[in-house]
């Protein structure tokens, strides 16, 4: 169940059914010149609302801003501090908990690194002064590894890429444009480097040519399968 779309009473409903609510994390970043900005926050969101439709579980609405380390400099990437993000979150997280909620899932379709471990700080900094809630925290790249392996989709291809790109053909393909191509990022190892466009000017990390609405169909699928086992485990647990 969205939560921007119900009502006080039924908001009221759902919790004498469900202890549960995801919180969907995009970001507004470069996806090169084929797929939108808010790339990130349309995958995990519409996965989101085909987990609703599976089973009872309340979908908060959902953050489009996160942290954008490597393309921040190029055009349309709007990144926030990770201590910003940090803090909204945790408000967001006390609210939920103060209406009786204690299952939280964060789930991010901004698979940064920086931006994951912002995330997983979260969760331990509320976990430790709420230790009866419960957490699942994970990247839309981490839970869909197994399933790129099936369609054998390269590890490789990370951002904006075939995966990535199949998805939003599914969902939203209307947003979709031309001008897609193979690309790398050529970052030197262990280095932090002030001009990141230098490395990486297009915001592709993989093969978008390869992408069809019907990889992102299963994509999107299997995902929301996965998570449905990860809700039906956490609310089992005692």
């Amino acid at each position: 169940m969205l939560m921007e779309e119900i009502t006080s009473k039924e908001f009221e409903e759902i919790k004498k059914e469900t202890k549960t609510v995801i919180i969907p994390v995009g970001s507004i970043e470069a996806h090169g010149p084929h797929l939108p900005l808010a790339t990130d926050l349309y995958t995990i969101y519409e996965v989101c609302k085909l987990v609703a439709n599976k089973i009872k579980v309340l979908i908060a609405p959902p953050l489009y801003y996160g942290l954008c380390r490597s393309t921040k400099p190029l055009p349309g990437t709007l990144s926030i501090k990770g201590e910003i993000l940090k803090t909204f979150l945790l408000n967001v997280l006390s609210e939920f908990y103060r209406q009786g909620f204690k299952n939280f899932f964060i789930l991010s379709g901004h698979a940064g690194g920086t931006h994951k471990a912002y995330l997983i700080d979260t969760a331990e900094t509320f976990i430790e002064t709420h230790r009866e809630t419960k957490f699942f925290v994970a990247d839309i790249y981490q839970l869909l590894k197994p399933v790129l392996e099936e369609l054998k989709i390269p590890e490789k291809d990370s951002h904006a890429g075939e995966w990535e790109a199949s998805l939003i053909l599914y969902f939203k393909p209307e947003l979709v444009k031309e001008g897609a191509f193979e690309d790398y990022p050529n970052f030197p190892k262990f280095r932090v480097v002030a001009e990141k466009e230098k490395y990486w000017s297009s915001g592709i990390w993989g093969n978008p040519l390869k992408a069809t609405k019907e990889k992102g169909k299963i994509l999107a699928e299997k995902l929301a399968q996965i998570l449905v086992k990860e809700i039906e485990l956490i609310e089992k647990e005692k």
